[in-house]
């Protein structure tokens, strides 16, 4: 697999940002960006980055650039992303918890997906004879494991499929018009399952005449280590677009498509630079340990998920090394801080082969553009935010967010006096 971050940018970003620094590549972003805007669509389509994969404002800013919308999970993501730069107009939101300033976002321009009867409840009473979607649970799931699996019974994610009598009666209280239908069932690269959910979220908009725009949301799986595969979008995208068409045939009805990947744009133009600060061993009948200056508090996939990342070893000197089965552990004062965890299984140590390992070595974590940054065990032992810095097109390095000022980790909490 080939990957961005070489040798010399490594020790480019180590002499000017130091480690740990998270490192995105702005010709990637771009490059995956188009390869979505080619989604096959049969009456138009929508490609909003679901901005919860890595919400940093150049990052927005530069999908802003190339025409995408944004995917909001919360109301705090949409505030970030009209700060960045992006109208209100282009945001959709789709969260499991409706924010306190729902009527000034929506009064905006923001658009909202329903997540449950509750949610549409209480739109219709905010926002009675207005727009909305619904956001549905189409019975069916699919991820790597089950905690990136947002569909079927297990899931709370959206309006359970059964419940659709239940929508429709306050749609009709409040005088609702539904627009949008929108489903996500979870991450994975079979097309089979991506097939059935675009014909499971066609039986819930044929219930709704007023529907004009089909969202099937993101979780486009992409490869971040050898074995593991990444969707073929035209693959999945096909068989979707032709069910639109044969739906069109049927009712008359065109249907404008939306997609929001967030992986699939960020993933693998991600990478952590680390630093090898310690090394250790328990002996013939343990392991061999590297010890970096890094851990969940960049990265806390294989912690939580055993997710599988590329890694690589550079070392800091030109001298000839054997190699050696090493398991690579973070900086946090945590048994499960673990970067080499057994596939799927964060619980089981998986060592991996690297040249012989000496303290000041570099070491890369690849595909650490998507759920890192933004979903990290952030402060754990009180260690600040890693810088964020992108690597533009003409080879430049910019600094898109600065290493965190110690202080301000605790700079909200209030000392109280005691005698």
């Amino acid at each position: 697999m080939n990957f961005f971050l070489t040798n010399d940018i490594a020790f480019r970003i180590r002499d000017t940002f130091r480690t740990p620094c998270y490192v995105y590549d702005e010709k990637t972003l771009r490059e995956n960006a188009q390869s979505v805007k080619g989604f096959p669509s049969a009456f138009g389509l929508t490609v909003r980055y679901a901005m919860k994969a890595s919400p940093n404002a150049s990052i927005l800013r530069l999908f802003d650039s190339l025409g995408l919308h944004i995917d909001a999970s919360s109301g705090y993501e949409v505030e970030r992303a009209i700060a960045s730069g992006f109208d209100a107009e282009k945001i959709s939101l789709s969260s499991q918890e409706l924010p306190a300033n729902l009527k000034e976002l929506v009064e905006k321009g923001m658009s909202v997906n329903a997540c449950s009867l509750h949610q549409l409840e209480s739109y219709g009473k905010l926002f009675p004879n207005s727009s909305v979607g619904l956001r549905f649970n189409p019975g069916l799931g699919t991820g790597g494991t089950k905690r990136t699996n947002v569909g079927g019974p297990a899931s709370s994610f959206g309006i359970w499929k059964d419940t659709v009598t239940e929508a429709k009666e306050i749609v009709n209280r409040y005088g609702l018009n539904v627009f949008r239908i929108h489903t996500h069932v979870g991450s994975g690269s079979d097309p089979e399952i991506w097939v059935r959910a675009v014909m499971l979220s066609l039986d819930i908009v044929r219930q709704f005449d007023s529907v004009t725009h089909l969202n099937i949301g993101g979780g486009h799986k992409v490869a971040r280590i050898q074995g593991e595969s990444t969707t073929d979008l035209q693959i999945v995208g096909t068989p979707m677009k032709d069910a639109v068409e044969a739906f069109f045939e049927e009712t008359g009805r065109e249907l404008h498509l939306e997609v929001e990947p967030g992986t699939y744009f960020v993933a693998n133009a991600g990478a952590v630079l680390a630093s090898v600060q310690d090394l250790t061993s328990t002996g013939d009948d343990g392991y061999d340990f590297i010890k970096l200056d890094s851990g969940m508090t960049e990265n806390v996939r294989p912690s939580m998920y055993g997710s599988q990342h590329d890694m690589r070893l550079i070392p800091s000197d030109d001298l000839e090394r054997g190699e050696k089965m090493y398991i690579v552990v973070g900086h946090c004062c945590e048994s499960g801080d673990i970067l080499t965890p057994a596939p799927a299984d964060p619980e089981a140590l998986f060592p991996r082969k690297f040249p012989e390992a000496k303290i000041g070595d570099l070491f890369v974590i690849n595909g650490s553009g998507a759920y890192c940054s933004g979903m990290s065990a952030k402060n754990y032992n009180s260690f600040p935010e890693a810088p964020e810095v992108l690597l533009r097109t003409d080879g430049n390095l910019d600094l898109i967010r600065r290493r965190q000022d110690p202080a301000s980790v605790y700079a909200n909490e209030i000392k109280l006096d005691f005698q």
